[in-house]
């Protein structure tokens, strides 16, 4: 009766932490490099949440902002952030340096070719 009754914790404990991993947001990088981000264009299924970690590598501070996603934070030099973002719907989000505006890109959820402008 022991046996089975630690089986069946054993169990569930696994169930429990496949579903967490199975919520776990997908992880993203990108760097800022010459003040311009790389990638600019970041693929992302809907309907997930997504961590974004941004990377500073050049010898100025960034900022990392977008309208349409709501977000904006200061990337120091030669440091790295993490913000969140999603789950979002079919479309493209434009992100942009605050300090530059010349370096920007877009976040494009679902299918390019049928996501409309946001």
């Amino acid at each position: 009766m022991k046996r089975l009754r630690a089986t069946c914790l054993l169990v569930g404990a696994l169930v429990v932490a496949q579903v967490a991993m199975a919520d776990a947001p997908r992880t993203v990088a990108i760097t800022i490099t010459h003040q311009r981000f790389s990638p600019d264009e970041l693929p992302l299924p809907p309907g997930v949440q997504v961590k974004l970690l941004i990377r500073n590598a050049d010898n100025l501070p960034a900022e990392f902002e977008s309208n349409d996603l709501s977000r904006e934070v200061i990337v120091p030099a030669h440091g790295r952030v993490t913000i969140y973002i999603g789950p979002l719907s079919a479309g493209r989000y434009r992100f942009f340096n605050d300090f530059n505006h010349a370096a920007q890109g877009w976040v494009t959820v679902g299918d390019p070719a049928h996501a409309g402008g946001n």
